[in-house]
Formats: structure tokens, C-alpha cells, sequence
């Protein structure tokens, strides 16, 4: 069986050339997609159908030829385990109900990983089509992400409140992370075992939080995921990206449990290659680079790799494609990283 270089990279070769995988590889700006998505009718209901979410998991790798494909669901379906009614509102996000910071609402008391099958269905259907050398990631929000969404019951771009939140309500906030992290370590450990290949967790949120804040609230809980996961299944590696933690990122590279550190778009390259270089690195080119295209893409793209240059790197962005991406510049860019 041929190794991916993807895995390669996780446990610490240099490949040449880099593998490469996207964040938000598959959505809205690939046409393929919207198809699938209009078929589908509501997204959770796209979530929700193994044979439709496996069609635009693999979709990105069918164009690209990528070293990787990315479960496609949604970060928010452990909120649904615990007893939150999730919906989406075009134009509005994601809104959960009922709302923990103005209801007596008790997620512990909850518990229901019936809702979560088919994405166990839809990662079987996914690497029975993939070939050997093509990873699959699983992924789960962070518990202090997810718990942003469920405290305030809807997206927020300032979290003073959901901070409040829990200094005013230690006992209720401490609860709601140790649900979330019970839950996640299930749902990640289902993913593998349905035949996840690497786990990523996704801490969106970390960005503006004081430093004892993110020791306490994002890096351990993520490491104690990480950690039970890698005890049911030790082969597994684990990569955590703590979007906007700063220099914080020395604090997650000292972490032993994560294999490897995605880096956001605020991250200095050179600076990440100095100080973060005991774990594996993915990622820090800019989305909006993408979707602007020519020069300016090719060129930070080729110093990036020029940097990464010999080391385990794997080539991604600092976030997600946004909508308005131009396929064309995503198979440009491809052409750059296999260059």
C-alpha cells in the first residue's frame, strides 16, 4: 500500500513537492458543488446525505488531484448531540436553539450520537473511493468554538460576552466544555474507525482571548481530546489550528498529542519555521490571494514554498476558499505547488 505524502508530512519526512490540501476545498465557489448543494435542498440535509456529502468531499480531488480530501459536515453537529435544535438562515448563518446564555438549557443532561451516523456512512464512502495514496481527514470543531455558537445561539465576531459567560458561570461554562469534549473524542474516534486516515481540530475563535483564557479553555480541552483519541487509536495523527492565538502557538507546539499546527493567515512564516518547527506546519497563504489570482497569489505562493523549503510542510491557506474563488486560480495554484 502506498503511503499519502499527506501522512508522509504528519510524521515529520520533508516531501517534494509539498502535499497540498485547501480548507473549504469543497463549497460554493466550485460549480459542481452548487449543484449538488441545489439537489440536496437545505445544507444539513446535505450533511446529512452520506451519498450526497461524499460526492463534494471528493469533488475538489477529482479537479485538483489533491493529496487530500476533508470530510465534509459541519463543525456544529455536536451542539445537535447535545440537545440544541441547529438551523441556517440564508444570509444569516447558523442559528441554534434554545440559546445557552439566556435559557436554563443543560447540554450535559442530553446526549444523542444516533444524529452523527451518517457522517460515519459518508468517511466509508469516501475512502472506498479514494485511491491509496490520497488521505482522508476527519474534523470536529474546538470546544470553545463550538461553545461560542452555542452560548450565544448564533455566530459572533466579539466574544466579551461569551467570556463574561463563563467567568460569571464557571461551573455551567466548565460543564458545557467537558460535554463537548466527551462528545468530540466519540465523534472523531467514529471517524476513524469508519476510516479517517488524520483529525483536525478547528479552534476558529482564538483570536483576542487573554493568554490564560486560551491555556485553560482552548488548548487544554484540545489536547485532552487529542489525547483520548490517540489512546483508542495511537496510529492516528491529530493537527490543531488555533486561528489568531499569537504567539500562543508556542504554547500548542509544546503540546506532544498534536502532530502537527495550521497555521492562520496572521502567522509570520519565517517566525512559524523558527519557534514552531517540532511540529509538522500547514498552511498561512492568505484565501483572498486566491481569489484575486495572477501575481500577488504566485508569488507569495512560491515563498512559501521557498521557505518551507526541505521540512514537513504541507501547502494550505490560513482559512478557508471564499465563494467568489475562481476555480481557475485554485488549479493555477496547484500548478505552482507541484512546480
Amino acid at each position: 500500500m502506498r503511503e499519502a505524502n499527506f501522512l508522509k508530512a504528519l510524521r515529520g519526512k520533508a516531501c517534494h513537492p509539498h502535499p497540498a490540501w485547501f480548507m473549504r476545498q469543497a463549497g460554493r465557489y466550485l460549480p459542481e458543488y452548487r449543484a449538488v448543494r441545489e439537489k440536496a435542498g437545505s445544507f444539513l440535509d446535505l450533511c446529512f446525505s452520506s451519498e450526497l456529502a461524499a460526492e463534494v468531499t471528493l469533488q475538489p480531488i477529482r479537479r485538483y488531484d489533491l493529496d487530500a480530501a476533508i470530510l465534509f459536515a459541519d463543525i456544529l453537529l455536536m451542539p445537535m448531540v447535545l440537545g440544541q435544535d441547529l438551523a441556517f438562515e440564508k444570509g444569516e448563518g447558523p442559528r441554534l436553539s434554545p440559546a445557552l446564555g439566556d435559557s436554563t438549557f443543560d447540554p450535559a443532561a442530553a446526549r444523542n450520537m444516533d444524529i452523527v451516523a451518517p457522517v460515519y456512512e459518508t468517511v466509508k464512502r469516501v475512502r472506498s473511493e479514494l485511491a491509496e495514496d490520497k488521505a482522508l481527514i476527519g474534523f470536529a470543531g474546538a470546544p470553545w468554538t463550538v461553545a461560542t455558537y452555542m452560548i450565544a445561539g448564533r455566530g459572533v465576531k466579539d466574544t466579551a460576552a461569551l467570556r463574561r459567560f463563563a467567568y460569571e458561570q464557571p461551573e455551567r461554562f466548565a460543564a458545557l466544555i467537558a460535554a463537548l469534549e466527551d462528545v468530540t473524542i466519540d465523534y472523531l474516534c467514529g471517524q476513524v474507525e469508519a476510516g479517517a486516515d488524520a483529525l483536525q481540530l478547528f479552534e476558529s475563535w482564538a483570536s483576542g482571548l487573554p493568554a490564560d483564557f486560551v491555556r485553560q479553555w482552548c488548548l487544554a480541552p484540545a489536547a485532552r481530546i487529542a489525547s483520548a483519541v490517540k489512546k483508542r487509536h495511537p496510529e492516528v495523527p491529530v493537527i490543531a489550528f488555533p486561528k489568531g492565538a499569537g504567539s500562543l502557538y508556542l504554547d500548542f507546539a509544546k503540546e506532544p498529542v498534536f502532530d502537527g499546527l495550521s497555521l492562520g493567515t496572521e502567522v509570520d512564516p519565517h517566525w512559524a519555521k523558527e519557534n514552531l518547527s517540532a511540529k509538522t506546519l500547514q498552511g498561512g497563504l492568505d484565501p483572498l490571494l486566491v481569489a484575486a489570482g495572477g501575481e500577488e497569489m504566485r508569488s507569495a505562493a512560491r515563498r512559501l514554498k521557498d521557505t518551507f523549503a526541505g521540512t514537513p510542510y504541507i501547502f494550505n491557506l490560513g482559512h478557508g476558499f471564499v465563494p467568489d474563488t475562481p476555480p481557475e486560480n485554485v488549479a493555477e495554484l496547484v500548478s505552482i505547488i507541484r512546480e
